[in-house]
């Protein structure tokens, strides 16, 4: 019986034991780490570390279903990244709004190559062999740079960043009234206006406080000297145009005056040249008389000459013809002579 009793507690003390180590194993078990991811998170305050050396940057978003998917890729292509000798980092672009506005990324998940300071956009596969090949082959040569105003490190980008970090807190801030506190969204819209107007006036008053602090206002009296001497201006160049009104009716008046006495003796010209012609037509019909008078008588010579010259019998006639043919031909050539001076004289 004595012999039972102790292998019984023999047993129970074996299990009581194995109990005792089993639960000190599990929590030892529970409490060991899981592997330690080699992809490096990017914030606000350390994303410089991009400018030296070569990285490749992930942003992502915790919702998006396209960046869960490449997790595991971009985690396989980090611990080559010795291999490689390359840095992979990646972004979360709820938690970093401000380093999503410095790259400007539109669409997720989004892929950057950096080499010292040099940002280029991977547009191909999140796999870890299209990554691979892209580092080992030196694809990134071909595609073209960020750089001027598009360059993250750019003052441009900068800016970007902290309109991107203030949309970011308004969102949370958006958050907190609407899930947080249970405000209806039209009441949180109507908050952020109200604020956005306060905020607007309190802008209006420090730059006209600053205006007021650096502006410099001038002594009363030279004030007063500074109106009069723009009145007395005021008055020279109403002078000055008076003086030069005055001189263009003065010089309108000459040229006036100068076109009247040109007028006159161009009028007294014509009436000599009247006066003249009334002469010449006084004294033509004098010459008329004569160069009649002379015409007549060429005209009988004629007439004397050809009845003289007439043959008696028509076939004596016909040999007689060329004297008389001449002798007309001589007196026609002199009154055609005559009408021409008669005509010369007219003009």
């Amino acid at each position: 019986m004595a012999g039972g009793r102790c292998g019984s507690r023999l047993t129970a003390l074996l299990a009581a034991w194995v109990v005792a180590a089993a639960s000190e194993a599990g929590p030892k078990q529970a409490a060991m780490p899981e592997e330690q991811s080699l992809v490096l998170p990017m914030t606000a305050s350390n994303w410089t570390l991009v400018m030296e050396g070569e990285w490749m940057l992930k942003f992502y978003a915790p919702w998006c279903p396209s960046c869960q998917q490449t997790d595991s890729e971009w985690e396989t292509f980090a611990r080559n990244g010795e291999i490689l000798h390359i840095s992979v980092g990646k972004v979360d672009v709820i938690q970093e709004p401000g380093l999503s506005g410095r790259f400007f990324v539109t669409t997720l998940p989004a892929f950057f190559h950096a080499k010292d300071g040099i940002f280029r956009r991977y547009r191909g596969p999140g796999i870890f062999e299209d990554l691979q090949n892209y580092i080992l082959e030196k694809k990134w040569q071909s595609v073209e740079p960020l750089t001027g105003w598009k360059s993250p490190a750019s003052l441009t980008m900068s800016g970007m960043a902290g309109l991107f970090s203030i949309s970011g807190k308004i969102w949370h801030l958006h958050n907190y009234f609407t899930v947080t506190l249970g405000i209806p969204a039209w009441c949180s819209y109507v908050l952020f206006v109200i604020a956005t107007l306060i905020f607007g006036l309190l802008m209006g008053l420090i730059l006209v406080v600053i205006s007021e602090c650096f502006y410099v206002p001038f002594p009363r009296h030279l004030s007063e000297h500074s109106e009069q001497s723009q009145r007395s201006e005021e008055a020279h160049g109403a002078e000055q145009l008076q003086d030069a009104e005055e001189e263009k009716d003065d010089s309108n008046e000459e040229e006036n005056k100068d076109s009247l006495v040109d007028d006159e003796e161009e009028k007294d010209d014509f009436g000599d040249e009247d006066e003249a012609e009334e002469q010449e037509e006084d004294d033509s019909p004098d010459a008329g008389a004569e160069e009649e008078r002379s015409d007549t008588r060429d005209q009988r010579s004629l007439r004397e000459a050809q009845g003289e010259g007439e043959p008696e019998d028509t076939a004596e006639a016909a040999p007689e013809q060329p004297p008389c043919s001449a002798g007309t031909q001589v007196a026609e050539d002199a009154l055609r002579q005559r009408k021409n001076q008669h005509a010369d004289k007219e003009l």
